[in-house]
């Protein structure tokens, strides 16, 4: 039997995993969005460099204008990961003193 005589088909990995793209836009201050409605439509969590603590990439569109903002918010990264299935969705960043959170 010849190596080449039989296509064995496998999956793709693009084929079962979903697209874990770099998420794009021009970055914001999380300051220059509080109290301001905003559709969420995309975030990844990943580990600081320079601390031992994780940070939130939020990706969001704002007067139709794709922007991104980076925070190590504990609140916003679990409420965006609890309910991050109901993505794309629209939301208020508010400042509660200690903490900022969606609402």
């Amino acid at each position: 039997m010849s190596f080449w005589g039989d296509i064995i088909t496998h999956p793709k990995f693009s084929d079962f995993a979903p697209a874990s793209g770099k998420l794009d836009g021009e970055k914001m201050k999380l300051a220059d969005i509080l109290d301001k409605e905003i559709l969420v439509t995309g975030y990844a969590v990943h580990k600081s460099k320079f601390k031992d603590e994780m940070y939130l990439t939020l990706q969001f569109e704002i007067d139709s204008i794709k922007r991104i903002i980076f925070t190590g918010s504990g609140v916003l990264t679990n409420q965006i990961e609890t309910y991050a299935d109901k993505i794309p969705f629209y939301a208020i960043v508010k400042n509660f003193g200690k903490y900022f959170a969606f609402t």
